[in-house]
């Protein structure tokens, strides 16, 4: 499923594209998908394709297309503080995504059946927190994902406010879904070939939106022998943070603060281009009089004037398009990259390892 925008050359062009076909609609929905690249998902020797609006596979690595997942993020309209359950969690870049919307008082939670890609998820997650400089943009709630098959979740497990399964579900599997929702929350889903939108108005009632048409592979079933109990699934308990994590993000936001959030992770490279606009203007002679001694004498002198005729002003943008393309090296300006909460937490008189802490171990 996919294909249903241009594709793009860097994650930046992509974001565009979706911007442009009106699958991001909102700005914190785009900044989450501009501050992690979709091309950090992939297999090394695959990435030339992260930057097409298709999904892609290689053994239980799945990726779905960026459309889809633009829809879903849409779809679940996140805020700060709430918690979020993702079943068949994947890589997790979506639930990434999440993270850096919710922020570090919600709640991020994970299911995935296949081990191999849980500790892939996790190695992404954990590339992302020391190497990305998008994360200190961000407070950020941290996916934590545990293996299992999401139609085992243990009965007396709590309930989100958000919940996305990214694998087809059939009819009678909806109310099993439902019963993991809140009262006021947000269940995203592929039903028959329809993306859905469920929102629990009530204990027992419900409003469903169709979205967008989709093609899913249907949810695994747990293969077991006659008699065999399933292995249930136990989801991750909702934790209050300690003293010290609320410490970190505390000291961070007020960093943050003084840095201003205008120098944070800024490209490394940002390009801007100035048109050159040109005036074009025709010559019109005229007829004027100057006095030479005592006598006014007639003489012909020519006047610019702006020309606004169609045919003209075409060829002025014409023109303008042109010296766009160009992209003459004068009207560029560099831009270094500055990252300045790193700055400032490195300019603490503090021990290094405290300075690690706050900067959540990172390598770089």
């Amino acid at each position: 499923m996919g294909g249903a925008v241009s594709a793009g050359e860097d994650n930046d062009d992509l974001i565009d594209n979706l911007k442009e076909a009106q699958y991001i609609r909102t700005e914190k929905v785009e900044q989450a998908f501009r501050a992690i690249d979709r091309g950090d998902y992939y297999l090394d020797g695959y990435r030339d394709g992260a930057y097409k609006d298709l999904a892609w596979k290689h053994g239980n690595i799945h990726l779905s297309a960026p459309c889809i997942y633009s829809e879903v993020m849409e779809a679940l309209k996140l805020q700060p503080g709430l918690s979020f359950l993702n079943l068949g969690s994947g890589t997790g870049y979506l639930s990434t995504m999440v993270g850096l919307i919710i922020g570090p008082f919600g709640v991020n939670h994970g299911v995935e059946l296949h081990k191999d890609v849980v500790e892939y998820a996790r190695e992404k997650l954990d590339e992302f927190i020391k190497t990305s400089d998008s994360f200190d943009r961000f407070e950020f709630c941290e996916p934590v994902f545990v293996v299992g098959n999401c139609l085992e979740i243990s009965t007396d497990s709590h309930q989100y406010d958000r919940v996305y399964c990214g694998a087809g579900v059939q009819k009678e599997q909806e109310d099993y879904m439902k019963v993991l929702l809140k009262v006021g929350g947000i269940l995203v889903m592929p039903v028959e070939d329809q993306l859905t939108q469920i929102t629990r108005t009530g204990q027992s009632t419900w409003e469903s939106k169709n979205i967008l048409a989709v093609s899913f592979a249907p949810l695994a079933q747990q293969n077991r022998g006659d008699g065999e109990k399933p292995d249930i699934v136990y989801l991750p308990p909702v934790t209050v943070r300690s003293l010290q994590d609320l410490s970190r993000i505390y000291i961070r936001r007020t960093l943050s603060s003084l840095a201003g959030e205008d120098g944070l992770g800024r490209s490394s490279v940002q390009r801007v281009l100035q048109k050159r606009k040109r005036r074009r203007c025709r010559r019109r002679r005229i007829n004027t009089y100057v006095f030479v001694g005592n006598q006014l004498i007639p003489q012909t002198v020519e006047s610019e004037e702006e020309e606004h005729g169609e045919e003209e002003l075409k060829q002025q943008q014409q023109e303008e398009e042109e010296e766009e393309e160009e992209r003459d090296i004068g009207d560029i300006e560099i831009l270094k990259q500055v990252n300045l909460l790193r700055d400032q937490i490195m300019s603490l008189p503090l021990p290094e390892s405290l300075k690690a802490y706050l900067l959540y171990y990172r390598e770089k």
